[in-house]
Protein backbone atom coordinates (compact mmCIF):
# COMPACT_ATOMS: atom_id res chain seq x y z
CA UNK A 1 0.00 0.00 0.00
CA UNK A 2 1.47 3.50 -1.17
CA UNK A 3 -0.45 6.49 0.83
CA UNK A 4 1.51 9.72 0.12
CA UNK A 5 1.31 12.94 2.30
CA UNK A 6 -0.93 15.23 0.46
CA UNK A 7 -3.09 14.56 -3.14
CA UNK A 8 -4.75 17.62 -4.68
CA UNK A 9 -8.74 17.37 -4.37
CA UNK A 10 -10.79 18.03 -8.16
CA UNK A 11 -14.18 18.55 -7.41
CA UNK A 12 -14.83 18.04 -11.48
CA UNK A 13 -15.72 21.52 -12.66
CA UNK A 14 -12.10 22.79 -12.68
CA UNK A 15 -11.76 21.46 -16.23
CA UNK A 16 -15.06 23.32 -17.05
CA UNK A 17 -13.84 26.88 -16.06
CA UNK A 18 -10.72 26.39 -17.20
CA UNK A 19 -12.40 26.21 -20.76
CA UNK A 20 -14.57 28.89 -19.96
CA UNK A 21 -11.53 31.03 -19.12
CA UNK A 22 -9.88 30.09 -22.35
CA UNK A 23 -12.89 30.93 -24.44
CA UNK A 24 -13.52 34.22 -23.01
CA UNK A 25 -10.36 35.14 -24.81
CA UNK A 26 -8.71 36.71 -21.35
CA UNK A 27 -6.26 34.80 -20.34
CA UNK A 28 -4.50 37.34 -18.39
CA UNK A 29 -5.87 38.58 -14.77
CA UNK A 30 -8.33 40.22 -13.31
CA UNK A 31 -10.89 38.59 -15.39
CA UNK A 32 -14.71 36.97 -14.47
CA UNK A 33 -13.13 34.74 -12.36
CA UNK A 34 -10.21 36.55 -10.46
CA UNK A 35 -13.60 38.95 -9.56
CA UNK A 36 -15.76 36.06 -8.56
CA UNK A 37 -13.16 34.46 -6.07
CA UNK A 38 -12.37 37.99 -4.30
CA UNK A 39 -15.81 38.62 -4.16
CA UNK A 40 -16.23 34.98 -2.55
CA UNK A 41 -14.03 35.82 0.46
CA UNK A 42 -15.38 39.69 0.82
CA UNK A 43 -18.83 38.33 1.18
CA UNK A 44 -18.36 34.95 3.09
CA UNK A 45 -15.51 36.50 5.63
CA UNK A 46 -16.66 40.32 5.46
CA UNK A 47 -12.78 41.00 4.09
CA UNK A 48 -12.66 45.13 3.09
CA UNK A 49 -11.19 44.60 0.23
CA UNK A 50 -9.48 41.21 -1.24
CA UNK A 51 -7.23 40.93 -4.37
CA UNK A 52 -5.70 37.36 -5.79
CA UNK A 53 -2.29 37.01 -5.82
CA UNK A 54 0.13 34.55 -7.71
CA UNK A 55 1.27 33.03 -4.05
CA UNK A 56 0.41 33.62 -0.28
CA UNK A 57 4.72 34.85 -0.73
CA UNK A 58 3.35 37.46 -3.19
CA UNK A 59 0.72 38.33 -0.42
CA UNK A 60 2.89 38.60 1.98
CA UNK A 61 5.49 40.85 -0.03
CA UNK A 62 2.77 43.02 -1.10
CA UNK A 63 2.31 43.46 2.58
CA UNK A 64 5.36 44.92 3.21
CA UNK A 65 5.37 47.33 0.55
CA UNK A 66 2.09 48.26 1.69
CA UNK A 67 3.43 49.31 5.55
CA UNK A 68 6.69 50.89 3.99
CA UNK A 69 8.79 48.68 5.66
CA UNK A 70 12.61 50.52 5.16
CA UNK A 71 15.77 49.03 6.13
CA UNK A 72 16.01 48.48 9.88
CA UNK A 73 12.86 48.70 10.74
CA UNK A 74 12.01 45.68 13.20
CA UNK A 75 9.41 42.93 12.55
CA UNK A 76 8.47 40.55 15.02
CA UNK A 77 7.50 36.95 14.30
CA UNK A 78 7.57 33.49 15.13
CA UNK A 79 10.60 31.08 14.41
CA UNK A 80 8.34 28.15 13.56
CA UNK A 81 7.08 28.96 10.30
CA UNK A 82 7.90 28.76 6.30
CA UNK A 83 10.38 30.90 5.14
CA UNK A 84 8.53 33.24 2.67
CA UNK A 85 6.96 35.05 6.16
CA UNK A 86 10.42 35.93 6.78
CA UNK A 87 11.56 36.76 3.28
CA UNK A 88 8.90 39.14 2.51
CA UNK A 89 10.05 41.75 5.11
CA UNK A 90 13.94 40.77 4.85
CA UNK A 91 13.53 41.75 1.30
CA UNK A 92 12.44 45.29 2.16
CA UNK A 93 15.68 45.91 5.01
CA UNK A 94 13.66 44.39 7.77
CA UNK A 95 15.58 43.27 10.87
CA UNK A 96 13.45 39.80 11.92
CA UNK A 97 13.07 39.74 15.91
CA UNK A 98 12.01 36.06 16.23
CA UNK A 99 9.30 34.39 19.14
CA UNK A 100 8.82 31.36 20.37
CA UNK A 101 6.25 28.92 20.38
CA UNK A 102 3.59 28.16 22.66
CA UNK A 103 4.31 25.05 24.85
CA UNK A 104 1.24 23.64 24.32
CA UNK A 105 0.83 24.69 20.45
CA UNK A 106 3.29 25.53 18.22
CA UNK A 107 1.74 28.92 17.72
CA UNK A 108 3.97 32.18 18.57
CA UNK A 109 3.63 32.81 22.54
CA UNK A 110 1.95 36.41 23.48
CA UNK A 111 3.77 36.70 26.14
CA UNK A 112 6.82 36.52 24.21
CA UNK A 113 6.13 39.76 22.11
CA UNK A 114 6.54 42.75 25.08
CA UNK A 115 10.00 42.00 25.52
CA UNK A 116 10.84 43.01 21.64
CA UNK A 117 8.88 46.10 21.13
CA UNK A 118 10.91 49.02 20.87
CA UNK A 119 10.96 52.35 18.97
CA UNK A 120 12.14 50.48 15.85
CA UNK A 121 9.32 47.83 15.99
CA UNK A 122 6.86 48.43 12.40
CA UNK A 123 4.70 45.16 12.48
CA UNK A 124 3.87 42.04 13.60
CA UNK A 125 3.50 39.30 11.59
CA UNK A 126 1.68 36.12 13.20
CA UNK A 127 1.05 32.54 12.17
CA UNK A 128 -1.73 30.47 12.47
CA UNK A 129 -0.50 27.56 12.21
CA UNK A 130 -2.59 23.99 11.68
CA UNK A 131 -5.31 26.72 11.10
CA UNK A 132 -5.76 27.54 14.71
CA UNK A 133 -6.01 30.93 16.06
CA UNK A 134 -3.56 32.44 17.64
CA UNK A 135 -4.68 34.32 21.00
CA UNK A 136 -5.60 37.31 19.40
CA UNK A 137 -6.86 39.19 22.39
CA UNK A 138 -3.66 39.60 23.49
CA UNK A 139 -1.93 40.44 20.47
CA UNK A 140 -4.52 42.95 19.28
CA UNK A 141 -3.92 44.98 22.74
CA UNK A 142 -0.26 44.76 22.16
CA UNK A 143 -0.69 45.80 19.42
CA UNK A 144 -2.88 48.85 19.56
CA UNK A 145 -1.19 49.85 22.54
CA UNK A 146 2.05 50.32 20.56
CA UNK A 147 0.60 51.11 17.48
CA UNK A 148 1.99 48.36 15.19
CA UNK A 149 0.95 46.80 12.20
CA UNK A 150 -0.60 43.19 12.47
CA UNK A 151 -0.26 41.23 9.36
CA UNK A 152 -1.88 37.69 9.68
CA UNK A 153 -0.15 35.30 7.72
CA UNK A 154 -3.11 32.96 7.34
CA UNK A 155 -1.64 30.38 4.61
CA UNK A 156 -3.36 27.30 6.60
CA UNK A 157 -5.75 29.33 8.22
CA UNK A 158 -8.70 29.80 5.35
CA UNK A 159 -12.49 28.95 7.39
CA UNK A 160 -10.43 28.81 10.60
CA UNK A 161 -12.24 31.32 13.38
CA UNK A 162 -11.06 32.95 16.24
CA UNK A 163 -14.30 32.98 18.82
CA UNK A 164 -15.94 33.08 15.99
CA UNK A 165 -14.77 36.24 14.02
CA UNK A 166 -13.23 34.99 10.47
CA UNK A 167 -9.33 34.35 10.78
CA UNK A 168 -8.06 36.63 8.19
CA UNK A 169 -10.53 39.65 9.89
CA UNK A 170 -7.96 41.08 12.67
CA UNK A 171 -4.95 42.15 10.68
CA UNK A 172 -4.68 45.49 8.42
CA UNK A 173 -3.43 43.08 5.97
CA UNK A 174 -4.13 39.04 5.68
CA UNK A 175 -2.48 36.66 3.66
CA UNK A 176 -4.39 32.96 2.05
CA UNK A 177 -2.25 29.98 0.42
CA UNK A 178 -4.13 28.12 -2.43
CA UNK A 179 -1.00 25.55 -2.35
CA UNK A 180 -1.75 22.12 -3.58
CA UNK A 181 -0.79 21.34 -0.08
CA UNK A 182 -3.65 23.24 1.12
CA UNK A 183 -7.47 22.78 2.06
CA UNK A 184 -8.04 24.63 -0.79
CA UNK A 185 -5.99 24.72 -4.33
CA UNK A 186 -5.17 26.28 -7.08
CA UNK A 187 -1.82 24.67 -7.83
CA UNK A 188 -0.18 27.77 -6.62
CA UNK A 189 -2.21 31.05 -5.73
CA UNK A 190 -2.64 33.57 -2.79
CA UNK A 191 -5.17 35.90 -1.92
CA UNK A 192 -4.21 39.38 0.59
CA UNK A 193 -6.86 40.49 2.14
CA UNK A 194 -7.28 44.12 3.38
CA UNK A 195 -9.11 44.94 6.67
CA UNK A 196 -7.83 48.88 6.21
CA UNK A 197 -9.70 50.92 4.34
CA UNK A 198 -7.02 53.22 3.58
CA UNK A 199 -4.45 50.86 2.39
CA UNK A 200 -6.98 49.56 -0.18
CA UNK A 201 -6.66 51.75 -3.03
CA UNK A 202 -2.59 51.35 -2.68
CA UNK A 203 -3.03 48.13 -2.52
CA UNK A 204 -4.67 47.43 -6.38
CA UNK A 205 -1.71 49.80 -7.54
CA UNK A 206 1.15 47.92 -6.05
CA UNK A 207 -1.14 44.58 -7.38
CA UNK A 208 -0.89 46.19 -10.68
CA UNK A 209 3.16 46.83 -10.86
CA UNK A 210 2.72 50.03 -9.82
CA UNK A 211 0.34 51.54 -12.35
CA UNK A 212 -3.01 52.06 -11.81
CA UNK A 213 -4.28 50.33 -14.48
CA UNK A 214 -6.75 48.81 -12.56
CA UNK A 215 -8.75 52.38 -12.07
CA UNK A 216 -8.65 52.97 -15.83
CA UNK A 217 -10.55 49.96 -17.09
CA UNK A 218 -13.29 51.23 -14.83
CA UNK A 219 -13.29 54.31 -16.05
CA UNK A 220 -11.95 56.19 -13.27
CA UNK A 221 -9.14 57.53 -14.89
CA UNK A 222 -8.72 58.24 -18.50
CA UNK A 223 -5.12 57.12 -19.31
CA UNK A 224 -2.79 55.16 -16.63
CA UNK A 225 0.81 55.07 -15.81
CA UNK A 226 3.69 54.22 -13.01
CA UNK A 227 2.45 55.78 -9.82
CA UNK A 228 4.24 53.67 -6.96
CA UNK A 229 6.25 50.85 -6.12
CA UNK A 230 5.04 47.29 -7.46
CA UNK A 231 5.42 44.17 -9.10
CA UNK A 232 3.33 41.45 -11.64
CA UNK A 233 1.46 39.58 -8.55
CA UNK A 234 -1.95 39.14 -9.94
CA UNK A 235 -2.72 35.96 -11.57
CA UNK A 236 -3.79 34.44 -14.75
CA UNK A 237 -7.38 34.03 -15.08
CA UNK A 238 -6.81 30.41 -15.66
CA UNK A 239 -5.46 30.14 -11.19
CA UNK A 240 -8.74 31.72 -11.07
CA UNK A 241 -10.59 29.78 -12.91
CA UNK A 242 -9.02 26.65 -11.17
CA UNK A 243 -9.56 28.03 -7.52
CA UNK A 244 -13.19 29.02 -8.11
CA UNK A 245 -14.41 25.32 -8.77
CA UNK A 246 -12.52 25.19 -5.20
CA UNK A 247 -14.31 27.97 -3.19
CA UNK A 248 -17.63 26.77 -4.78
CA UNK A 249 -17.18 23.01 -2.87
CA UNK A 250 -15.41 24.76 0.42
CA UNK A 251 -17.86 22.88 2.76
CA UNK A 252 -18.08 19.89 1.46
CA UNK A 253 -13.83 19.78 1.27
CA UNK A 254 -13.87 20.71 5.25
CA UNK A 255 -16.56 18.61 6.39
CA UNK A 256 -14.69 15.70 4.92
CA UNK A 257 -11.37 17.02 6.03
CA UNK A 258 -12.18 17.61 9.35
CA UNK A 259 -14.14 13.66 9.34
CA UNK A 260 -10.59 12.34 8.59
CA UNK A 261 -8.79 14.68 11.39
CA UNK A 262 -11.30 13.79 14.21
CA UNK A 263 -10.81 9.62 13.22
CA UNK A 264 -6.83 10.29 13.89
CA UNK A 265 -7.66 12.05 17.04
CA UNK A 266 -10.19 9.69 18.84
CA UNK A 267 -7.91 6.83 17.22
CA UNK A 268 -4.46 8.08 18.76
CA UNK A 269 -5.99 9.23 22.04
CA UNK A 270 -4.75 6.24 23.86
CA UNK A 271 -1.04 6.48 22.80
CA UNK A 272 -1.58 10.27 24.49
CA UNK A 273 -2.89 8.85 27.51
CA UNK A 274 -0.01 6.78 28.35
CA UNK A 275 2.39 9.49 27.21
CA UNK A 276 3.87 8.10 24.11
CA UNK A 277 2.82 10.83 22.03
CA UNK A 278 1.46 14.21 22.06
CA UNK A 279 -1.82 15.15 19.92
CA UNK A 280 -2.60 18.25 18.81
CA UNK A 281 -4.54 21.00 21.68
CA UNK A 282 -7.05 23.03 20.08
CA UNK A 283 -7.27 26.02 21.83
CA UNK A 284 -10.24 27.20 23.56
CA UNK A 285 -10.68 29.99 21.21
CA UNK A 286 -10.33 28.34 18.37
CA UNK A 287 -11.80 26.30 15.70
CA UNK A 288 -10.28 23.55 13.96
CA UNK A 289 -9.99 24.05 9.97
CA UNK A 290 -8.65 20.54 10.07
CA UNK A 291 -5.35 22.18 7.72
CA UNK A 292 -2.76 19.26 8.67
CA UNK A 293 -2.62 16.51 11.63
CA UNK A 294 0.17 16.22 13.78
CA UNK A 295 1.93 14.11 16.58
CA UNK A 296 4.25 15.17 18.99
CA UNK A 297 7.21 12.35 19.58
CA UNK A 298 9.62 12.46 22.60
CA UNK A 299 12.87 12.92 20.90
CA UNK A 300 14.44 13.63 17.60
CA UNK A 301 15.44 10.32 17.46
CA UNK A 302 12.25 8.46 18.31
CA UNK A 303 10.27 10.60 15.21
CA UNK A 304 12.79 9.80 12.84
CA UNK A 305 12.24 5.66 13.40
CA UNK A 306 8.57 6.25 13.18
CA UNK A 307 9.15 8.25 9.68
CA UNK A 308 11.52 5.22 8.42
CA UNK A 309 8.95 2.84 10.10
CA UNK A 310 5.43 4.31 8.05
CA UNK A 311 7.91 4.54 5.08
CA UNK A 312 8.79 0.82 5.24
CA UNK A 313 5.31 0.24 4.76
CA UNK A 314 4.28 2.22 2.43
CA UNK A 315 2.92 5.67 4.28
CA UNK A 316 4.62 8.76 3.51
CA UNK A 317 4.68 10.77 6.90
CA UNK A 318 6.80 14.20 7.29
CA UNK A 319 8.12 16.51 9.48
CA UNK A 320 7.57 20.09 9.23
CA UNK A 321 9.36 23.71 9.85
CA UNK A 322 13.06 23.95 10.70
CA UNK A 323 13.04 27.05 13.27
CA UNK A 324 14.01 30.46 11.09
CA UNK A 325 16.22 31.81 13.95
CA UNK A 326 19.05 29.22 13.53
CA UNK A 327 18.50 28.48 9.70
CA UNK A 328 21.74 29.18 7.73
CA UNK A 329 21.34 32.42 5.73
CA UNK A 330 19.42 34.15 9.32
CA UNK A 331 21.20 32.04 12.16
CA UNK A 332 24.33 34.93 11.72
CA UNK A 333 22.04 37.87 12.55
CA UNK A 334 19.67 36.40 15.18
CA UNK A 335 19.96 38.30 18.54
CA UNK A 336 21.17 34.80 20.42
CA UNK A 337 17.78 34.24 22.18
CA UNK A 338 17.39 30.87 22.82
CA UNK A 339 13.99 29.75 21.78
CA UNK A 340 13.50 26.29 22.95
CA UNK A 341 9.61 25.49 21.85
CA UNK A 342 10.01 26.11 18.44
CA UNK A 343 13.07 23.81 18.38
CA UNK A 344 11.23 21.34 20.06
CA UNK A 345 8.25 21.26 17.70
CA UNK A 346 11.16 21.40 14.90
CA UNK A 347 13.10 17.93 16.26
CA UNK A 348 9.90 16.11 17.40
CA UNK A 349 6.38 17.23 15.17
CA UNK A 350 5.12 15.00 12.45
CA UNK A 351 2.49 15.24 10.31
CA UNK A 352 0.68 12.67 9.12
CA UNK A 353 -1.54 12.01 5.12
CA UNK A 354 -4.65 14.13 5.57
CA UNK A 355 -6.66 14.73 2.43
CA UNK A 356 -10.06 14.22 0.74
CA UNK A 357 -9.55 11.46 -0.69
CA UNK A 358 -8.03 9.54 2.05
CA UNK A 359 -9.96 6.13 2.64
CA UNK A 360 -11.35 5.12 6.24
CA UNK A 361 -9.10 1.77 5.19
CA UNK A 362 -5.78 3.75 4.40
CA UNK A 363 -6.15 5.72 8.01
CA UNK A 364 -6.77 2.62 9.61
CA UNK A 365 -3.93 1.05 8.24
CA UNK A 366 -2.02 4.38 9.21
CA UNK A 367 -3.34 4.36 12.55
CA UNK A 368 -2.37 0.29 13.15
CA UNK A 369 1.05 0.83 12.00
CA UNK A 370 1.52 3.52 14.62
CA UNK A 371 0.46 1.63 17.50
CA UNK A 372 2.59 -1.40 16.25
CA UNK A 373 5.87 0.93 16.32
CA UNK A 374 5.11 2.04 19.90
CA UNK A 375 4.29 -1.78 20.51
CA UNK A 376 0.76 -1.02 22.32
CA UNK A 377 -2.38 -3.14 21.67
CA UNK A 378 -5.63 -1.31 20.22
CA UNK A 379 -7.68 -3.89 22.14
Amino acid sequence: MQIPFNKPYLTGKEAHYLYQAVQSGQLSGNGQFTKACQSFFENRYGFHKCLLTTSCTDALEMSALLLNIQPGDEVIMPSYTFVSTANAFVLRGAIIRFVDSQAQHPNLDPQAILPLINEKTKALVLVHYAGMACPMQEIMALCQKYQIALVEDAAQAIDGYYQGQPLGSFGQLACFSFHETKNIIAGEGGLLAINDPKLAQRAEIIWEKGTNRAAFFRGEVDKYGWVDLGSSFLPSETVAAFLFAQLEELDLIQNARKERWNRYFEALLPLAQKGLIELPNIPEHSSNNAHLFYLICRSLDERTALIQALRAVGVHAVFHYLPLHASPFYGPKHDGRKLPQAQRYADRLLRLPLFFELQAQEQQFIIDQIFQFFKLDRT
